[in-house]
């Protein structure tokens, strides 16, 4: 990227001075995004529908809490092709003086893991759920490292990804690059897409199969859409897939849907509230699910498996759901990844599949490329 290492520069230099921002690179596209902003310039809302009437860069959580808000920094400055680091000078914006104060996390055991992934499948087989996403945190002792340089060698190990580095009150420092769609225009046009099945991505051109458990699982989100598309009046729309989207060292089975903008253009925010969470991070039924979640996992989400991204920049929208990420405390990196459960799961697979997810951000926090090992006999959370 030109330039590259003064905007290394310059986005150490926001993170230094505590400056909220928000930059990112749109799925094959190289122009780096920028929204920079004052601490007057950030808006905390309580509910997902109040972004109505608003335009900004949103940071949206899993669930909504105190400490989780809905975040929207509205911009001072904002490009949609930042080149030039000379032309933004951090002093030039006041910073943010909340203090943020992540919970350490520890490695889970393989064992607990597995025991919850067992109790999950039960629990499916003989109740409600059909589906229901469990997660872990995979904790990485900070280095020394420009963020500004992860932030750009991310992007180009991921450039079918929606590749950010955020610095927000409440929220703190989020990184990540998730190959998910919740709501993009285009046109006249919103597109929307069902993401689910994992597996190792493929190369040489060697060809896909998926199993019955993640064509099933991937149903399910698409079903899901399909009903909130019927609460807005949306019975007109188009869908191409499902087919296999690779990204970074994963590939999904992806279905994406496109309807017109005049169904949702004035009540985008109750869409968003309503489509959020899709069954693809969450489960079906989703209110049992987000119960199950809370109930289950020794940890709060906060804004993995969120959303985020350009609200009402220029007049467009372009929000993903935040997959493939990690928050940065100033002693470490704390990664996300979890899987969809079904019936039909099999827990060790689960296991995999997690790791493998870690490992799109592991390639540039720690090119060894080693995933850390959890104690023997750490209790899950603990």
């Amino acid at each position: 990227m030109k330039n590259s290492s003064k905007i290394e520069g310059l986005i150490d230099q926001l993170l230094e001075k505590n400056i909220a921002f928000a930059a990112w690179f749109n799925p094959r596209e190289s122009q780096l995004g920028l929204v920079v902003g004052d601490a007057a310039d950030v808006k905390i809302y309580d509910r997902f529908d109040r972004l109505n009437g608003e335009a900004g860069f949103v940071f949206a959580p899993f669930s909504i809490t105190s400490e989780s808000p809905v975040v929207l920094l509205r911009p001072k400055y904002y490009t949609g092709d930042f080149s030039d680091a000379n032309e933004l000078d951090p002093d030039d914006f006041v910073p943010f003086q909340q203090a943020n104060h992540p919970e350490k996390c520890n490695l889970v055991s393989r064992e607990d893991y597995l025991q919850l992934i067992e109790k999950t499948v039960m629990d499916i087989r003989e109740g409600a759920l059909s589906k229901v996403i469990i997660s872990r945190q995979i904790p990485f002792a900070r280095r020394d490292t420009s963020l500004g340089r992860l932030f750009l060698q991310l992007q180009e190990k991921t450039p079918n990804a929606f590749t950010y580095l955020v610095n927000l009150p409440y929220a703190g420092i989020w990184m990540g690059a998730t190959p998910e769609v919740l709501v993009k225009s285009i046109g006249e046009r919103f597109e929307t897409v069902s993401l689910a099945g994992t597996q190792v991505r493929k190369y040489d051109g060697e060809e896909y199969y998926w199993s019955t458990k993640d064509i099933e699982e991937q149903a399910f989100v698409s079903r899901y859409m399909l009903d909130v598309f019927f609460n807005f009046d949306i019975h007109q729309y188009k869908t191409t897939g499902p087919e296999t989207l690779e990204s970074g060292k994963v590939a999904h089975l992806k279905t994406s849907f496109f309807f017109p903008k005049e169904k949702v253009e004035n009540q985008l925010g109750n869409f968003v509230a309503e489509l959020h969470p899709t069954p693809a991070v969450c489960g079906l039924p989703k209110v049992l699910a987000q119960q199950y979640i809370h109930d289950n996992e020794p940890y709060q989400r906060k804004y993995y498996t969120g959303y985020l991204g350009p609200w009402r920049l220029d007049g467009q929208v372009s929000l993903f759901v935040n997959l493939r990420c990690m928050e940065i405390t100033s002693d470490e990196y704390i990664l996300y990844a979890g899987g969809g459960i079904t019936a039909r799961s099999v827990p060790e697979k689960e296991w995999d599949e997690t790791n493998q997810k870690a490992k799109t951000l592991l390639s540039v926090i720690n090119p060894e490329g080693s995933l850390p090992v959890p104690p023997k006999g750490e209790s899950f959370g603990q």
